[in-house]
């Protein structure tokens, strides 16, 4: 038995974080003495160095909680889990520090393997085939989620960049990603709340009466009125402070491919570049009344 003191030295764990484990009940002690000391034996040791290599690879303790009182969890085969997951991100950062000293030494080196979203597009496959229901009710259909997958293929080395500034590496990335998967519908759930959706359907009917007849010109009063109704919805149901410019915002998402095939799929083809045209037309004539 060791006591707090002697399994902070022993692991480098602050006693403080050791009694927060026990708070959150994370980890218990193995037994409490009758002067409140608490002692840890060899397997709450063996949990705790569970417990550590889960929090090495990013996982919450919330989530740890979880996994490690989960019934059929398998110790061994979770050391085996992590062991795969520590390899290929020791790979990983083994291949940017080598990039990383070629470069120092001012070699040309123009090599974009270590941005590569493979894995990333690995789960995002994954995901498509093991969670059918969840893609179809999120996304529409299997072919728009293909539509998502093919956008990241296209636009692969601008994601890795913004990948790399966000979260320091790819690597990180996707793992954060891979969790996001994992957990979908919870994530879902949490941040699409009622009201969120009820914001979503006001939205969805806004842009089927604006492409409702797109022979009409983006310049009838009935179209303008209907995106300065948009506009509006946008500004009132921002989670933070309006945008300044909503309107190269909503141009630029309605100009790109995926966004394109999917309204031309809803509402017609020449859907989406017929709002483009209705909010480049509002920008030009009602400077500044959006803000």
């Amino acid at each position: 038995m060791r006591t707090t003191s002697q399994v902070a030295e022993l692991t480098g764990i602050s006693t403080r974080t050791l009694q927060y484990y026990d708070e959150i009940g994370l980890l218990k002690p193995s037994k409490i003495t009758g002067a409140g000391y608490r002692l840890y034996d060899d397997e709450a040791l063996q949990t705790l160095q569970q417990i550590l290599f889960f929090k090495e690879l990013g996982f919450p303790l919330k989530e740890i909680k979880e996994i490690l009182q989960t019934p059929d969890f398998d110790r061994i085969a979770a050391f085996k889990k992590q062991k795969e997951l520590l390899v290929l991100k020791r790979n990983r950062t083994d291949r940017l520090i080598q990039l990383l000293s070629r470069l120092e030494k001012g070699e040309p080196c123009m090599s974009f393997q270590e941005f590569d979203l493979s894995d990333y597009i690995a789960a995002l496959e994954d995901f498509k085939h093991n969670s059918a229901d969840d893609v179809i009710q999120y996304f529409g259909s299997a072919e728009n989620f293909d539509l998502v997958i093919q956008r990241v293929k296209e636009e692969e080395a601008t994601i890795a960049k913004l990948a790399i500034q966000q979260f320091g590496s790819v690597a990180e990335f996707t793992e954060a990603m891979k969790h996001n998967l994992e957990h979908f519908s919870e994530f879902m759930e949490t941040h699409f709340t009622e009201e969120v959706k009820a914001v979503g359907k006001q939205a969805d009917l806004l842009y089927g009466r604006l492409t409702a007849d797109l022979s009409e010109e983006v310049s009838s009063p009935r179209v303008q009125g209907i995106v300065h109704e948009l506009l509006q919805v946008i500004a009132e149901n921002c989670a933070d402070d309006p945008p300044d410019e909503p309107i190269p915002a909503l141009i630029d998402v309605y100009s790109s491919d995926y966004i394109k095939s999917i309204t031309d799929k809803q509402h017609g083809k020449g859907a989406s570049d017929y709002i483009v045209k209705a909010l480049r037309y509002y920008s030009e004539h009602n400077a500044g009344e959006n803000r």
